[in-house]
This record gives C-alpha cells, structure tokens and sequence, in this order.
C-alpha cells in the first residue's frame, strides 16, 4: 500500500468508527504527538487514547488532502473535523452536544507499511471558543 493509501485508509477507518481495523494500520511501537499533549508509544496506549476520544467526542474528518515524500516514509494530512462534544473532558469545559468546526493538520512517519507516529494539530483556542459560545 502506498503512502498516501495507507493515510487515506486511516482516516476512513477513523470515519467508519471501525477501531479495530483503524488500530491495524499503526505499528506496534506507534509514537503519538497528543495536540498540546505528551508523547504517547505503542499500540495499546493509542488505543486507550482513542477510547477515551470516543466517549467524549463524535467526529468526522472531511475534507482530507494527503501529501506524501517522494520515498513514502513521510507524509501530511490537512482537513477539517466536523465534531460533537459529547462528554466532558478533564481540564476542560463542559460538553452538553456542542458542535464544532475545526481545521486541522497531521504528520505521519511510516514504518513498514504502518504508522510509525502521528503528530496531531488543531488550534486548541479555537475549539474552545466554539465549544463556550
């Protein structure tokens, strides 16, 4: 699978809500930049990551552009996440089913034919402006 298949797998997995198959494309050892967050590694910390994004928010990310490095190990992503707040989020305000629209972006490393890492971003202000208003 090339590059740009693998990122484009990996958000449609991430839209389907299908966990399982979303997981089965990261490496084992996966390094997970958390926007304004810490550096998480492995599989099984993103998919705790993951479970707790789950129960707070529903999202769906449209609009996605993939760039890729000529030798396939790098790659970028930019688009837009259509989202629910669903449940509150520690340090955060309070979810009552806010809606937001954000521009986002990541950075991929692949390794093998999986995702190696992931570097999320999303303006972290925005969001909470929309969630507050």
């Amino acid at each position: 699978m090339t590059a740009e298949a693998l990122i484009e797998a990996y958000y449609a997995a991430f839209n389907a809500g299908d966990m399982e198959a979303f997981l089965e494309l990261l490496h084992d050892e996966i390094a997970h930049d958390v926007n304004q967050g810490e550096r998480q590694i492995g599989k099984q910390a993103f998919a705790d990551f993951m479970a707790k994004m789950n129960r707070c928010y529903r999202e769906r990310i449209d609009e996605v552009v993939v760039m890729t490095s000529s030798d396939g190990r790098r790659a970028a992503a930019e688009f837009v996440v259509h989202g629910e707040y669903l449940a509150s989020d520690e340090g955060l305000p309070e979810a009552y089913g806010q809606r937001y629209l954000l521009p986002a972006g990541a950075f991929f490393e692949i390794l093998d034919g999986k995702v190696a890492r992931v570097t999320n971003y999303y303006n972290l202000n925005d969001w909470i402006d929309q969630v507050e208003a």
